[in-house]
């Protein structure tokens, strides 16, 4: 009588060349994924056309030193019970007829900044609404001509 065959016995199967590459798989789909990601965020930079600013930056060197040889004649603070921001210019600049413009920037997001014309009051003040504005940091920023000379002044400001 022929002796029974033995029943073959398959090799258990090592799952470590489904686990590696498995891994690979994941790690390769989470760097698209991140890759993907980064694309896609708003990267404000300070402003739409800030590398024209920058070149430009010596002029505004020379205009922030004229303005600091004004002294403490010019300010910007904001008040709380009016929720107005106060603009002060010298009296002198007023009555030499300076024009310019007031910015206020949102550091931490460019789609808020807006833009008013210098408007001064015979005392060289001008008050800005602010009730309008979201709280946080503001920067408050005047440039302005008069007598022919630049001047610029910035002031960061808190809204509550």
């Amino acid at each position: 009588m022929p002796s029974p065959s033995p029943i073959l016995a398959r090799p258990a199967r090592s799952l470590w060349p489904i686990a590696i590459t498995a891994f690979f798989l994941l790690a390769i789909c989470g760097v698209i994924t991140f890759i993907n990601w980064a694309v896609h965020q708003n990267m404000d930079l300070v402003s739409h056309d800030y590398y024209k600013e920058e070149i430009l930056y010596q002029q505004q060197i020379d205009s922030l030193k004229r303005t600091r040889q004004l002294g403490g004649e010019v300010s910007a603070r904001y008040n709380r019970e009016s929720r107005e921001i106060a603009v002060t210019l010298p009296t002198a600049h007023y009555l030499q007829k300076a024009s310019g413009t007031i910015k206020l920037y949102r550091p931490s997001d460019a789609s808020l900044d807006y833009s008013v014309p210098l408007l001064l009051k015979p005392d060289g003040t001008q008050k800005i609404r602010a009730a309008d504005l979201r709280p946080g940091l503001w920067k408050v920023r005047i440039q302005w001509n008069a007598a022919g000379q630049d001047y610029s002044f910035d002031q960061p400001v808190i809204i509550d």
